[in-house]
């Protein structure tokens, strides 16, 4: 009986975030709540608990994750400013007449807003209210438009700079000095952000890549699906205060170098980069006359909120994972793996489909942080590359915001989306995207060098 209550933890964490109770809440109160019955029942031992303060600290002073509230702030910056809708008009007209020519423009511009914000939310809203309505104009598919908005606005989740990588990272940086050091390794090796976004930088665009050929794909072979091919922004010929095309992607450009740039040659960390992207995105909003003391202060306080949000999560996680190691967790989930058929392959396909299965009811936040704590180290001490492995993990939730019924990217369409455009309509749309995903995962799988040898290439150099 005592060997179950890890997983009756972790089910009744499940089931109270089923429930809509504050993820942060119902983490650190369910674990509090096992921990006090199992003091009660003599199974577990009080002075665990006294590490919570130490753990608390530890997240309020990683270096590591000062990143995250500079990553929310260069992005929320670039969304007030209006640049995704400069770089989307620019475009847009430039490309009439080629096949698709109006989607080709929404995977471009999610991409580059992708390398230089990584806020899937701001970028579906953004593109959900800029191009939709063109693209059901221009007698686009709604399911097509909205699947491929859907779809190009989480790829701030592979593409660096991302937050998901940056938690990502930091969690799988602990699980793997943890699996060595159960290996008896006291010199562990370690794995960073900065390799985390090299590794994930070339699958990303192989991931756009596959989002255009299906695009072009579909304009020539299903044609009444994407109308005339292209419209611009205002679904007029021409728009007079389009702006330059060099002038629109200055901003986003300018960024990726600052940041990407910076940390694949090694200059910076992914927070010294992180603090130099925030910066730039502030003085290039006051160089373009877009900065005001009212944008600041929304700026300020988005920022905050979700810096807040990501905080207050990972305590409430820190809880949960003292209290299931404490109930011998970690030795539980070892000992599954060990006797699972297929050794670590057959471990590693369970954890991604139980992945993919939980991001349709979970948010990628609390899968980082309550079951990669769990399977990680465990995976690690298998012997699977961690870089490769936190690839996986990023573009396995990736999809967690496509997949109905409580797919974020989802939700944030619907919330700009019009009438006309039903909710069937989008999960029909983000179908073929979510295949293209797994399409990549495979292909992972099957040539691992794709996030291997590139972040072995930038420490060999």
């Amino acid at each position: 009986m005592l060997e179950l209550i890890p997983l009756l933890l972790f089910l009744a964490v499940f089931l109270v975030l089923m429930t809509g109770y504050p993820v942060a809440i119902a983490l650190a109160g369910v674990s509090l709540l096992f921990a006090v019955g199992g003091i009660a029942a003599g199974v577990f031992i009080p002075h665990d608990l006294g590490f919570t303060p130490g753990r608390i600290f530890g997240i309020i002073g990683n270096q590591t994750l000062i990143a995250v509230p500079l990553f929310v702030f260069m992005g929320v910056v670039l969304e007030k400013t209006d640049t995704a809708r400069n770089l989307l008009t620019s475009l847009s007209t430039r490309l009439r007449g080629l096949p698709g020519g109006l989607g080709i423009t929404v995977v471009i511009v999610g991409a580059l807003l992708a390398a230089s914000t990584g806020i899937v939310g701001a970028t579906v809203v953004a593109m959900g209210l800029m191009s939709l309505p063109s693209m059901l104009e221009d007698r686009y598919d709604p399911a097509l438009s909205t699947g491929l908005i859907c779809a190009t606005g989480t790829l701030g989740q592979i593409i660096p700079p991302s937050i998901s990588l940056v938690l990502l990272g930091d969690v799988l940086g602990n699980a793997y000095q943890q699996a060595q050091l159960s290996q008896g390794v006291f010199a562990p090796k370690t794995v960073s952000v900065g390799d985390l976004f090299a590794g994930a930088l070339i699958p990303g665009l192989v991931l756009v890549l596959l989002y255009l050929i299906w695009v072009v794909a579909v304009a020539l072979l299903r044609p009444q699906q994407v109308g005339r091919g292209v419209a611009p922004v205002t679904g007029q010929a021409e728009r007079p205060s389009s702006p330059p095309i060099l002038q629109a992607m200055i901003a986003p450009i300018v960024l990726i170098l600052l940041v990407l740039g910076s940390i694949i040659a090694g200059i910076a960390t992914p927070t010294e980069a992180a603090g130099v992207g925030a910066v730039g995105a502030l003085v290039l909003a006051i160089l373009s006359g877009k900065m005001n003391v009212q944008t600041l202060r929304a700026v300020g306080e988005s920022t905050l909120q979700t810096t807040a949000m990501v905080f207050f999560i990972l305590i409430g996680a820190s809880i949960f994972s003292l209290v299931f190691r404490g109930f011998g967790g970690d030795e539980a989930i070892a000992h599954l793996f060990d006797q699972m058929p297929g050794g670590v392959w057959g471990a590693f396909a369970i954890v991604m489909l139980v992945v993919f299965l939980l991001g349709f009811i979970l948010d990628f936040i609390e899968i980082i942080f309550v079951v990669v704590p769990i399977v990680g180290p465990v995976l690690l001490a298998m012997g699977l590359d961690p870089i490769w492995l936190g690839v996986m993990l990023a573009l396995n939730l990736q999809t967690s915001f496509l997949t109905p019924p409580f797919g974020f990217a989802l939700f944030y369409l619907r919330g700009v989306a019009p009438p006309s455009v039903t909710t069937m309509d989008m999960y029909k749309g983000v179908v073929p995207f979510v295949c293209l995903q797994l399409l990549l995962l495979a292909i992972l799988c099957v040539w691992p060098a794709l996030a291997t040898d590139l972040p072995t290439w930038l420490r060999e150099h």
